[in-house]
């Protein structure tokens, strides 16, 4: 028989500071650095993590909305301690395994690991304010700290454009009706390498529109 778990209200810091959290990050990353890919660690999923909460906010979501996002996009990535591949999906299950533990309800579950089962452009789709809020805030984390890779010369796409960036910031504007990403880098890029990589994750996001996300008015 199953132990019973009270419903409760989980936040944040509440999983960060769960132990199979912790250590499902700190190897999925370890397993991307191996493969040569991007960050994908801590610092990926508390930026993240921030942005989401911040975007929602910023077009007029209520704190616990914001915090469930906040959420979403923290674990999003955590998939990757199984496989890259398909790893939104892997960890949507595995968020739900984590938070059902900590005692979250099953309606607010239900949203997060949405988020996470959408949030690759290959097969995910935006439904919901969590969902684009996670996308967006995955793709705006673009900076050359984000380079694992210590030889120039076996530089990605990724990497090439995230080392070229030395800030980044979203910013909602103040009628909520754009969501733009500003980057400065210190060095030209084709612009190629950025349309690359953005392009496909803006039309997924063609949800973003406050109205589509059923934002507050006013």
């Amino acid at each position: 028989m199953s132990a019973h778990v009270d419903r409760q209200t989980v936040i944040l810091e509440d999983v960060k500071r769960d132990a199979q959290v912790k250590a499902y990050l700190y190897q999925a990353n370890e397993n991307l650095k191996a493969l040569g890919y991007t960050e994908h660690g801590f610092r990926h999923a508390g930026l993240v993590a921030q942005i989401a909460h911040n975007i929602l906010l910023h077009l007029g979501h209520s704190s616990r909305q914001a915090e469930l996002a906040a959420i979403a996009a923290y674990l999003h990535d955590i998939g990757n301690v199984i496989h890259r591949d398909n790893h939104a999906l892997s960890g949507a299950q595995i968020a739900h395994d984590i938070l059902s533990r900590l005692g979250m309800s099953f309606d607010e579950i239900a949203l997060i690991i949405n988020a996470i089962g959408n949030h690759e452009e290959e097969r995910g789709s935006t439904t919901n304010a969590i969902s684009a809020a996670v996308v967006l805030a995955d793709k705006a984390d673009v900076h050359r700290s984000r380079v694992q890779e210590r030889d120039p010369t076996r530089f990605d796409i990724h990497d090439r454009v995230n080392f070229a960036v030395q800030h980044s910031f979203v910013r909602v504007s103040d009628d909520r009706q754009t969501i733009a990403l500003e980057l400065e880098i210190d060095r030209p890029s084709p612009r190629s390498w950025s349309t690359s990589r953005f392009s496909s994750r803006a039309c997924s996001c063609a949800v973003a529109r406050p109205a589509r996300w059923g934002a507050p008015s006013g």
